[in-house]
């Protein structure tokens, strides 16, 4: 999928050299920077948005990091990140031998004391001393990970290249409101056709796979600041309250409430 890479303002480093159980970095992303494209380490990582929004994608799907949230993805799966200009995540590398996580890809609910411990160990050196102080302190940590909720707050796209192509076009125009019709004959195929292939290999029909793109993407967009009316425009709605109400439909709240909920409590919901 050509979405948007990672732009980082450091050099980057293999975490498979890191020989710790648990490594925390701190990321700040600007607008020019080197691209890190899609690769794959030996180590799972834990992405969590700090400042900004992340989306996260694999083969087979795409994650948002939502408020409060992280995104795991493990040892071995191909992936890449995409930040918002001048964001600011965590990236946690784990040795799957430290700690049993999922082996899927999936979003988490973070508790105030996972995001502490996260940034506390961002500020010490990735070598740290075995058995010291920051030892201790990310081994508390590992003890707090395995107690995260998971949720699967993702948009699922397989392999099958007419999926991905109709997903790349929709997240660089959410606002194109096609009918499956007219995706169909683009793509040469009956719509019959296509809504049988979208429904196997996602799980969804049509009209809710896009409606879960749209979720992702104003989540995104919401988390950094853009106001509604801004994204139900992006999105394609007649009006503000139209997306309001799809909004409510799939979360159970409004945008608004939605937010400022996750942002108190840590609490999730998933599309």
């Amino acid at each position: 999928m050509q979405l948007p890479d990672l732009r980082i303002n450091y050099e980057p480093l293999d975490p498979d050299f890191l020989d710790r159980p648990v490594v925390s970095i701190a990321i700040e992303t600007r607008q020019n920077d080197d691209e890190l494209p899609m690769h794959t380490h030996r180590k799972g990582q834990l992405v969590v948005a700090s400042r900004g929004s992340v989306m996260c994608r694999a083969p087979d799907g795409l994650w948002i990091v939502p408020p409060q949230g992280a995104v795991w993805i493990p040892g071995g799966v191909q992936h890449s990140n995409c930040v918002s200009s001048f964001g600011k995540i965590y990236c946690v590398f784990i040795d799957p031998r430290a700690m049993k996580l999922p082996s899927e890809c999936c979003t988490f609910t973070i508790s105030p004391l996972v995001r502490e411990l996260i940034d506390r160990l961002a500020s010490f050196p990735p070598l740290y001393s075995v058995g010291g102080p920051t030892s201790r302190l990310a081994q508390v940590l590992l003890d707090e990970l395995v107690q995260m909720d998971s949720e699967q707050m993702y948009l699922p796209i397989s392999r099958d290249i007419r999926l991905q192509q109709l997903a790349t076009a929709l997240l660089r125009d959410p606002g194109d409101r096609s009918t499956l019709d007219e995706w169909a004959e683009r793509y040469a195929m009956s719509e019959r056709t296509l809504a049988r292939l979208i429904q196997k290999q996602t799980g969804l029909t049509f009209g809710r796979w896009r409606q879960r793109l749209h979720i992702l993407v104003a989540l995104q967009r919401l988390s950094v600041g853009i106001s509604v009316q801004t994204v139900s425009q992006d999105l394609g709605y007649e009006t503000p309250s139209a997306f309001i109400t799809m909004f409510k439909k799939a979360l159970g709240k409004s945008p608004r409430r939605y937010l400022a909920d996750r942002k108190m409590s840590g609490t999730s919901t998933t599309p």
